[in-house]
């Protein structure tokens, strides 16, 4: 069971960073974080959405 990380671990880092931090510092963290993940999940699909046209300009168009 070494190297797994339980529910008790997480609450015991959980608790350390609460008091190291306090409430407000903390919840400023998490909505930090939280705003970080959203916007790089969004320039992913942005960049998604980039390629796709991109690559259709790369295809040679068909001769007849």
């Amino acid at each position: 069971m070494e190297g797994k990380i339980g529910i008790t671990e997480i609450l015991f880092i959980v608790a350390i960073a609460l008091l190291l931090f306090g409430p407000s510092k903390f919840a400023q963290l998490g909505k930090g974080l939280g705003e970080g993940i959203r916007n790089f999940k969004s320039s992913m699909k942005d960049a998604e959405a980039k390629k796709d046209p991109v690559e259709e300009e790369k295809k040679p168009s068909p001769q007849p």
